[in-house]
């Protein structure tokens, strides 16, 4: 089951509080929060050589520090995240700009807001 996972202190220390359903007010919890940290739920994204999900494409559910070593293609012309949050980088080994990509259907790169197609690496967001 995922939960939310509130902590009073950085670096996921100090009093916690978990959230496993939908809560009405976090008030009291986001005014002490200084990290917070997501448990469970799945990670699924396909990524696409081809503007409007087309060309070749490939299914990933975990980290890709070097894109063209995994897909053979350096640019991604659009992307279905499909489940959990990810992040894009420009160069490989998670260096440079950074895309956040959260669920939904990408058909070109600037609907991720990027200036090009090329993506070096991603990976999936865990802790916030």
């Amino acid at each position: 089951m995922a939960k939310i996972i509130f902590y009073e202190d950085r670096n996921f220390q100090g009093r916690h509080y978990e959230c496993s359903n939908d809560c009405a007010d976090l008030s009291p919890y986001f005014s002490r929060c200084n990290s917070m940290r997501y448990r469970g739920g799945n990670y699924r994204m396909k990524i696409y050589e081809r503007p409007d999900f087309g060309g070749q494409m490939m299914e990933f559910m975990d980290d890709c520090p070097s894109v063209y070593d995994r897909f053979r293609y350096r640019d991604i012309h659009s992307c279905h995240v499909m489940d959990g949050y990810w992040t894009f980088y420009e160069h490989p080994n998670y260096r440079g700009r950074q895309y956040f990509m959260r669920p939904g259907e990408y058909k070109r790169y600037s609907d991720w807001g990027g200036f090009n197609s090329t993506i070096g690496s991603f990976r999936r967001m865990r802790d916030f």
